[in-house]
């Protein structure tokens, strides 16, 4: 089963040329199969041959291109070739989609990046918005949007497979960390610590680690693409905000294996972090593709109110799984509706009943109406 894709690839590469990054297995060489014909050379590192060729002679990739436009699958393998990406970009004038499902090498000192030459797209899981008519909300925050997971008949078991195969060619077998059942620790105790404060110290004593290492281990996962950062908004006046950002792994059904969780029931306190992750994830993907350079951030006071995401200076959005909202659901957007004048204030939920507060101007928002609204650019 096929599902269509929000980004169009050959519409950037018409433009330009780009990277595209993501987590293994969200659909990048699919996509690339589905939206280029004959007209585009691919090159695809994970080729033996074409990488011990590469790897060792680089230049060889100019006597390799008999096209305008390129295609370079797992470019992180070979972050060397860059500069003659570089060079056949001003020389030739040659379009280049370079993919990669990792940055960790290419954030390395000394590597090309291109100097603005190609831009920077990602892909994620599924989204609601692609999904549709086939999203079941149950079902996404028990298995993700991994293609191979939610279409999947067997979803638990890609899953399983996919963290085993995420440890062991992702970190065993590009090195990046000496002792794998330390990272192995860590990953556990970074996955019940989805969607709370960065706390290095405490991640660290769950995982018996320092907290430097903890660190290091956590810039790991952002290099690889399993998780991102979401940093606190502080310009908060009346109130001291908080500073320290938060981290979220890229998705749900992931993150539920991670944790060794068989199932996640509705009425619990981790089905309403799944679906907090789930809306985060919407809102991202939202930004990233359609390339709205408005930053992503949650806002907590040290007093304790919280709105779980900012976006920009336009949307504060607060995210219950409950399907009956109260007043005091709206704590957190009143103490920010105080610090200063918002476009929209929501209050994403599962209540169907949906209303708006005149006096604050607060929406209660049943969450398909709200990524309807977003995924049309109603908020942002």
């Amino acid at each position: 089963m096929w599902v269509d894709r929000f980004l169009n690839l050959q519409g950037l590469l018409d433009k330009n040329s780009y990277f595209l990054f993501g987590p293994r297995a969200v659909g990048k060489s699919n996509l690339i199969r589905r939206s280029f014909s004959d007209e585009v050379q691919y090159i695809n590192l994970l080729d033996s041959e074409i990488y011990l060729r590469l790897a060792s002679t680089p230049s060889d990739l100019k006597h390799m291109i008999d096209k305008k436009k390129v295609i370079i699958d797992e470019i992180q393998r070979v972050p060397e070739l860059l500069n003659m990406v570089h060079l056949l970009i001003e020389e030739k004038k040659i379009k280049f989609l370079l993919t990669g499902s990792s940055a960790r090498k290419l954030k390395r000192k000394g590597v090309n990046l291109l100097s603005g030459r190609a831009y920077k797209s990602s892909l994620f899981g599924l989204t609601w918005y692609e999904l549709r008519e086939q999203f079941e909300l149950n079902k996404y925050l028990q298995y993700g949007g991994l293609p191979l997971s939610y279409l999947s008949d067997e979803p638990n078991e890609f899953l399983y497979n996919y963290v085993d195969t995420y440890l062991k060619e992702e970190i065993q077998a590009e090195a990046l960390v000496q002792n794998l059942p330390n990272y192995h620790r860590f990953l556990i105790a970074a996955a019940h610590a989805n969607g709370n404060l960065l706390n290095f110290s405490k991640i660290g004593n769950n995982a018996q680690l320092s907290p430097n290492t903890v660190r290091d281990y956590y810039q790991i996962l952002e290099d690889t693409l399993i998780g991102f950062q979401l940093p606190a908004w502080t310009r908060s006046k009346k109130r001291q905000a908080l500073s320290r950002a938060k981290f979220y792994f890229f998705d749900p059904g992931v993150t539920r294996v991670i944790r060794g969780i068989k199932n996640i029931d509705p009425q619990s306190d981790l089905y309403g972090h799944a679906f907090e992750q789930f809306i985060a994830c919407e809102i991202r993907a939202y930004l990233n593709y359609n390339f709205i350079r408005e930053d992503l951030c949650y806002w907590q006071s040290k007093s304790q109110y919280e709105v779980d995401f900012i976006v920009g200076e336009n949307l504060a959005v607060e995210v219950k799984a409950t399907k009956k909202v109260t007043k005091d659901d709206h704590k957190g957007l009143r103490a920010i509706n105080e610090e200063k004048d918002w476009n929209n204030l929501i209050l994403v939920s599962q209540d169907r009943i949906e209303s708006r507060n005149e006096e604050s101007g607060i929406q209660n928002m049943y969450w398909e109406t709200f990524l309807n609204k977003l995924w049309a650019g109603t908020f942002i």
